[in-house]
């Protein structure tokens, strides 16, 4: 384990790999007879990602789209922006999209309405980590991992500055430090 002495650890990487077994059951009962794409939201999904997809026991694909809407801020711009887009056609198939966090609740809306233009035959959702106290549009969440509190957390890809994505639990800052200008 990674340890930095400024972060506190929120969920062990214990608890994660428990739920993500958990998740994975679920999505392989679901899903049996089908064979879904999961579409990883990079870059803070991607080791949420894998390891939830060795954990599914389906014949799926994977594909990823890259989306920003913080950029190296601590908030949320409100502004979606699709940096890099999918690389097949999703038509007719069934998608699930992997999230790390969901928060706002604006950038899964946006990926639903995006993909659904493209006539998939289902999409659902599946997120790490979700922190209603923030919710601004209301998003259906098929699989969630954790409520968690409204903390800026980092670690399991998770980033601050594109920092800690590295740490193998996911942990926050129980003191920020104020910005100085």
């Amino acid at each position: 384990m990674i340890v930095n002495e400024e972060v506190k650890v929120l969920l062990s990487q214990k608890q994660i790999h428990e739920r993500i077994e958990q998740i994975a059951a679920q999505i392989t009962q679901d899903y049996h007879g089908r064979s879904p794409i999961c579409i990883g939201v990079l870059k803070g999904a991607f080791i949420f990602m894998a390891d939830l997809v060795r954990k599914i026991d389906l014949p799926l694909r994977t594909d990823f789209l890259t989306v920003s809407s913080y950029g190296d801020t601590t908030k949320s711009s409100g502004i979606v922006r699709m940096l890099s887009d999918l690389s097949k056609p999703v038509e007719d198939e069934d998608l699930i999209i992997i999230e790390d966090i969901v928060d706002t609740g604006r950038t899964l809306h946006y990926l639903i309405e995006n993909l659904r233009t493209r006539n998939p035959r289902s999409i659902r959702t599946c997120a790490l980590l979700h922190k209603p106290e923030l919710k601004e549009v209301d998003v259906q969440i098929d699989y969630i991992g954790f409520t968690i509190p409204n903390h800026f957390v980092i670690g399991y890809g998770l980033d601050a500055a594109q920092k800690y994505r590295n740490l193998d639990y996911i942990g926050y800052f129980p003191n920020p430090k104020p910005k100085t200008i």
